[in-house]
């Protein structure tokens, strides 16, 4: 039961090389969207949340919220429970989360020269070759931030990466298809106990993953025959402690026979370990143009560990309501450019499930009734005291999440 994994770049006809190798070998095709779906199933999470993981890059909420790290981390659990015995063909990015280890998936890269893609471009798609050359800029770029996330590299054409790396410039689709379908029979391909031991530790790391992400943690998880290897790879102050309540919550994963904790290279780096707290407001967007001001309130939030975000002007508001999708939005009214009245007409015109606090030194009743009429969640006054406002935003992220504070 050979797994082909076939990764590469736009206009490089991988479309038709999946084709021509399930013709001749009759192998079942398995989508990035197919796997998309089956991990929004398994997470009860909306399928388009789960497909960003592989298309965006991380939000700047994301260092609160770990969003990008659960939905790979359901991608990968996904992945690792569709590998159950069929001769496939994983089409896509996906598939680079198979461990190397599980020896028998054949990792294929199609790639070639920039005028080759062009020309493409123009004979399948009839792009011209602006249109053209800015959808190869894009998928570049979005086929190597993933390959940096999943395989740590910058390059997502580097040939150590793959088991073929492919120039179809030189190649073309019947030449890749032979190439690929001659090497299947190379005894490297085999499965062997050891193959399927390191599917099933794929499956068991997947699994704990799932579930340590889901408790706010932020560990590289694998696992070697039935003992998992956690690897701390930020700064933190009570290491035994993490260490502590990592062996504790991993040794309750079903199949774990054993747990060892250690840290990476990234332990002695500057950035700080931080479990996720899901009760606590994690993607809020202050946004006020008195600087000094709004960039203390949003560290005096971050000790109460909300997480937020801090932009200075209306037009910068509505850019990253529309990138970045915050849940609550912190505003001032009086600003330059586009004030925050309007701000809040927008959002709650272009998206009305963010929550919109109104936190004014300015304002008069007229200018509160507006804004609660046009749909504010709070409006309150400056200097707030920071436990009221704490408070208000557990109100909202409680109201968003739907559930009583404190539940």
């Amino acid at each position: 039961m050979p797994i082909i994994n076939i990764f590469g770049g736009s206009f490089c006809r991988k479309e038709q090389v999946v084709r021509k190798l399930m013709s001749a070998t009759g192998f079942v095709r398995l989508s990035d969207e197919q796997i998309v779906s089956t991990a929004a199933k398994l997470s009860g999470l909306a399928e388009d949340k789960i497909a960003k993981a592989l298309t965006c890059k991380a939000s700047v909420f994301n260092r609160f919220t770990r969003e990008k790290e659960r939905a790979v981390a359901w991608l990968r659990l996904a992945t690792a429970q569709t590998l159950t015995g069929e001769d496939l063909i994983l089409d896509g990015a996906v598939g680079l989360l198979v461990p190397s280890r599980v020896s028998h998936c054949l990792r294929v890269c199609l790639i070639a020269d920039i005028q080759h893609r062009l020309l493409v471009a123009k004979e399948d798609k009839q792009l011209d070759e602006k249109e053209a050359l800015k959808r190869i800029r894009k998928d570049d770029t979005e086929s190597a931030l993933w390959v940096d996330m999943v395989l740590s590299a910058k390059d997502p054409w580097t040939t150590g990466l793959y088991d073929m790396l492919i120039p179809m410039d030189k190649q073309g689709v019947d030449g890749a298809t032979a190439l690929i379908t001659q090497n299947l029979s190379r005894e490297a391909l085999t499965v062997t106990e050891a193959s399927r031991r390191a599917l099933d530790d794929f499956r068991l790391a997947a699994t704990a993953e799932v579930y340590l992400v889901g408790e706010g943690h932020d560990v590289g998880v694998r696992a070697e025959n039935g003992t998992l290897i956690l690897t701390i790879n930020k700064n933190v102050m009570m290491l035994e402690r993490l260490k502590d309540e990592l062996l504790h919550a991993a040794s309750k994963v079903a199949g774990v026979t054993d747990v060892e904790v250690k840290v990476g290279s990234g332990f002695y780096q500057t950035d700080i370990y931080r479990r996720v707290d899901f009760e606590m407001p994690s993607k809020v967007l202050l946004v006020d143009d008195e600087r000094e001001f709004v960039q203390t309130l949003s560290e005096r939030l971050e000790m109460r560990d909300v997480g937020s975000h801090v932009v200075f002007d209306g037009e910068s508001a509505l850019d990253m309501m529309r990138s970045d999708e915050p849940e609550v939005m912190i505003l001032d009214l009086k600003m330059p450019g586009i004030d925050g009245i309007e701000v809040l007409r927008r959002v709650k015109s272009e998206n009305p499930a963010i929550e919109v606090i109104i936190l004014t030194g300015h304002g008069s009743e007229e200018d509160r009734k507006t804004c609660m009429d046009l749909g504010a969640f709070a409006y309150l006054h400056k200097p707030v005291d920071i436990e009221v406002l704490s408070q208000t935003l557990k109100l909202a992220n409680a109201k968003i999440h739907n559930r009583p504070v404190g539940s």
